[in-house]
């Protein structure tokens, strides 16, 4: 009997240059699924619209992540490698779902109030929206409904298992609550709920300048981030400049959040254990440790980097990588979304 794969759906959004967060907390983990699962990895440009993109930079983003995704190792014979906007069923399955959202399960959703700025006051009537700040106001339908969006994503492929981080539990919660209110609606067994996938020892990589803020694309401070792409020297400085606290010995501490943000650093490109690295450098002082570690972050990286200046030479062959994606993603999509729409009445 043929073994059946668990599929696996995880992707990230082409809104600046992919960095080492992304790297080490999903591309690099997603490798070892490929051999296992049946895996898609998409690239979220719907998702990446929620805040104001220019379109010449979000084209050019959407094909640097794909070349990234390559030369990190991702392997089109093996996995599903897709633009989320080329294939139509993730907007309309996420309108059906949207019909059936309450607007109390998206008014407890932390990351909307994260990156509007918002208030714990939601805008559920005109006096309220009166009184909300600024940012609030501004931030636009698709921020406040893009889980919704992400919901669509999970359940289009009928995803067996989603690679999360602790930022991201929330959402599958709300994907596993959505599957479950439309089966109840619609009285079928039609959508399965998601498993998280929790990959084991891998940390949530934070910014450079600030541990208790996670490495983002978005951050004003280009020394908050390493991207994959930055040169030797300019990883070296980034490192180097990383900031850390006044104590005089280096140990493995959630406490001392700078510190332990670089030992896990170390730890995902070194592959040894952070509280080992820690003990290591104990009373070596901070020069030699950052010194060390910007070494192994550029040694590692240069092979991907390497990888990278091949395929961007070649945009044909990633071209049809993401025309291939696009076609196989598009298979398994359509089908539910004539599926949906039948059990919903649409047609």
């Amino acid at each position: 009997m043929k073994t059946v794969l668990k599929t696996v759906l995880s992707g990230i959004q082409p809104s600046g240059h992919l960095h080492l967060g992304n790297y080490l907390g999903s591309i690099r983990n997603w490798i070892g699924l490929q051999d296992s699962h049946h895996c898609l990895f998409g690239i979220m440009n719907l998702h990446a619209i929620t805040v104001p993109q220019a379109p010449e930079i979000l084209r050019q983003n959407i094909f640097d992540a794909a070349a990234v995704y390559l030369a990190c190792g991702l392997d089109p014979k093996k996995s599903t490698i897709f633009v989320q906007g080329e294939v139509s069923a993730h907007a309309e399955l996420a309108w059906v779902l949207g019909c059936i959202t309450p607007m109390g399960w998206l008014n407890r959703m932390t990351q909307f109030k994260d990156k509007s700025g918002a208030s714990e006051l939601i805008a559920s009537d005109a006096k309220a929206l009166t009184k909300m700040p600024h940012e609030e106001k501004s931030a636009c339908l698709g921020l406040y409904s893009y889980p919704v969006l992400m919901a669509a994503d999970i359940l289009l492929y009928h995803a067996d298992l989603v690679p999360v981080g602790d930022d991201q539990k929330q959402h599958l919660e709300l994907t596993r609550d959505l599957a479950g209110a439309f089966n109840r609606q619609y009285k079928t067994e039609y959508f399965k709920l998601p498993e998280p996938m929790i990959l084991q020892g891998v940390k949530r990589i934070m910014s450079l300048q600030d541990g208790v803020k996670k490495m983002s694309k978005s951050d004003e401070s280009e020394l908050s981030r390493i991207n994959l792409e930055d040169a030797p020297e300019l990883i070296k400085k980034k490192v180097m400049k990383a900031k850390t606290d006044s104590l005089p010995e280096i140990s493995y501490d959630e406490n001392r959040p700078e510190i332990y943000n670089l030992l896990n650093i170390f730890a995902g490109m070194s592959d040894k254990a952070p509280q080992a690295i820690a003990a290591e450098y104990k009373t070596a002082g901070n020069g030699k440790f950052k010194s060390d570690l910007a070494e192994i972050i550029v040694e590692k990286l240069r092979p991907i980097q390497d990888n990278l200046a091949r395929f961007k030479q070649d945009r044909g062959f990633i071209a049809n990588v993401l025309k291939q994606g696009q076609e196989d993603a598009a298979k398994i999509a359509s089908k539910t979304r004539q599926e949906v729409f039948n059990l919903v009445g649409l047609i």
